[in-house]
């Protein structure tokens, strides 16, 4: 019987905490449609570029981006198929899974493994569990760096897994940690002759998704990855290589992993929609305005304090001069954003 073995530790609880609110106010910022539209978009060209770059495709995000609307560029077939795979894997997980209710099952995982190896493997190999043995070795020495199961042992280990993920007995742990148990079991077990990385990843998000946590299709975890590629495979590889049966592996420090590169992304999109949700609030009241990163950092001080001081915003803008912000207060005082109150050091300057 499959239960994963793991400890809450206090990074796990902290970025899972960020996380939470993080999601909070993604999906409660006033962005308009269109902003949420580009926002999805990006998300999908860094899902489907790091998702297979950090496996060794060799596209760059521009030809990624040429290549996904269909546009001619000069690459491997293999390549480009790649991508087009990845992208459908995505909407795949976007149209199946707007119904939290869907079980991810055998089916479904069987489905992925299809859409992203479709005309990159002999489709006798595609969506069905691998009949031989596989190895990972490392790319530069050759030396076997991990052996996955047999393929006797491949079927019943995956249900072992499915009848887990999907048991009325886990509702309690976070969906965080049910997505990297996910997303570790698939590395682990290796249940395809191929592109098992990319499947592991996808329902990792396909997990994430029926749970709730679609964080509006913003984010791409992948990019996470791909950023520092060796130590996304050094942390698998440090629960799989631990000489422990799959069953008997204690995955507290992947899921650490895991869950800080989950934060690290969400908190990004957490800031960019941060200001695009205030400069629509802006948009309303001002109509089309641009402001600098100090500006913003001034007006967003002012807009959750009611007010901000001399003191309090040399201590929000250091090495910068007092002459700089002081040009920035008075810009946003031009675009009547705020007012001045008082005069010398105890002037203050409040929303407008």
């Amino acid at each position: 019987m499959f239960v994963p073995k793991f400890t809450i530790t206090t990074k796990i609880l902290y970025s899972i905490s960020r996380i939470e609110v993080a999601k909070e106010f993604i999906e409660n910022a006033p962005l308009i449609p269109r902003w949420e539209d580009q926002f999805r978009e990006d998300a999908i060209l860094r899902s489907v570029h790091h998702g297979t770059h950090v496996e060794g495709n060799s596209l760059d995000i521009a030809q990624v981006k040429e290549a996904l609307l269909g546009g001619s560029i000069i690459a491997r077939d293999r390549d480009i198929q790649e991508i087009i795979n990845y992208r459908n894997v995505l909407k795949y997980i976007d149209d199946e899974f707007t119904d939290t209710h869907k079980p991810v099952d055998l089916g479904v995982i069987l489905n992925t493994h299809k859409l992203i190896v479709n005309k990159v493997i002999d489709a006798s190999h595609a969506g069905r569990f691998r009949d031989v043995q596989v190895v990972i070795r490392n790319s530069l020495t050759g030396h076997i760096t991990y052996m996955p199961p047999t393929p006797d042992e491949v079927p019943d280990l995956m249900y072992q897994f499915i009848h887990w993920l999907n048991h009325s007995t886990n509702v309690d742990i976070s969906p965080i940690l049910k997505a990297g148990i996910a997303h570790y079991a698939i590395n682990a077990i290796h249940p395809f002759i191929e592109g098992n990385g990319r499947t592991s990843r996808a329902v990792a998000t396909t997990v994430l998704f029926k749970e709730g946590y679609d964080f509006k299709r913003f984010f791409s975890i992948e990019e996470y990855y791909d950023k520092d590629a060796d130590r996304y495979y050094a942390h698998l590889q440090k629960v799989s290589g631990s000489g422990r049966t799959l069953l008997e592996r204690d995955m507290t420090t992947w899921l650490e992993y895991f869950s800080e590169g989950l934060m690290i992304e969400l908190e990004k999109i957490k800031i960019q929609v941060k200001k695009l949700s205030m400069d629509t609030r802006l948009k309303g009241k001002v109509g089309q305005i641009e402001l600098n990163e100090r500006q913003i950092k001034l007006f967003e001080f002012i807009e959750a304090h009611g007010q901000i001081s001399n003191k309090e915003w040399r201590h929000l803008i250091p090495m910068v001069s007092d002459d700089t912000i002081l040009r920035d207060l008075k810009f946003l005082i031009k675009k009547k954003l705020i007012k001045k109150s008082g005069s010398t050091k105890a002037s203050v300057y409040k929303l407008k």
